[in-house]
């Protein structure tokens, strides 16, 4: 398969975000989102997909996590679908279960072109670190709209808020690296359409 990194930059009165992604990488990173909690998140994801990511982030963080965390997903996903190109030869569909201790997570994908989230994750508490739990839906939101993949992202087990939110990141990487991975047998779009 020909190269598949994607890299975007954003630039508004609220982020200034650069990011590349390698979809066959080792899984090594360097990310700077001015997050810790979020950068955590990130690392888990680059690390069990085996992406190599470079992410830096300067938002305004002196209003809340927002505009930080929302438009780091806008390009990731704008990343992601640009490292893909027109998807001929991947297996397009990946699903992991993820367990962390008293947690279990799912992620199913379908990298269809037609954007999706189904997303259910009861977080009890409003922040883990620097990182407001509301905002977890918020980037996949943005990553299943800006990417065009339906997601589908749940808790089935809860439990420690912390290991919820790494879990959903980790189950994420783990199906993006199965739904991106190369299918021998087919050379061309997976789609009885033709094209996704």
């Amino acid at each position: 398969m020909m190269d598949r990194t994607g890299s975007c930059m954003r630039k508004t009165k609220e982020t200034e975000i650069t990011l590349t992604i390698n979809l066959d990488g080792r899984g090594k990173n360097q990310i700077d989102t001015g997050i810790a909690f979020f950068d955590h998140m990130l690392d888990g994801f680059a690390r069990h997909g085996l992406f190599d990511l470079e992410v830096k982030v300067k938002g305004d963080l002196e209003v809340d996590c927002h505009h930080t965390v929302e438009d780091t997903g806008i390009v990731l996903g704008q990343a992601i679908a640009n490292a893909l190109g027109d998807k001929a030869g991947i297996k397009r569909y990946g699903s992991f279960m993820l367990p962390m201790d008293e947690t279990l997570a799912l992620c199913a994908i379908d990298l269809s072109g037609r954007p999706y989230l189904n997303y259910s994750a009861p977080f009890t508490v409003e922040k883990v670190g620097g990182l407001d739990t509301e905002m977890v839906r918020e980037f996949f939101y943005a990553v299943s709209y800006s990417g065009a993949m339906n997601l589908h992202l749940k808790i089935l087990d809860e439990g420690n808020n912390h290991h919820m939110a790494e879990a959903l990141f980790k189950a994420f990487g783990k199906a993006l690296d199965m739904a991106t991975m190369e299918e021998p047998r087919m050379k061309e779009v997976w789609s009885t359409k033709g094209s996704l």
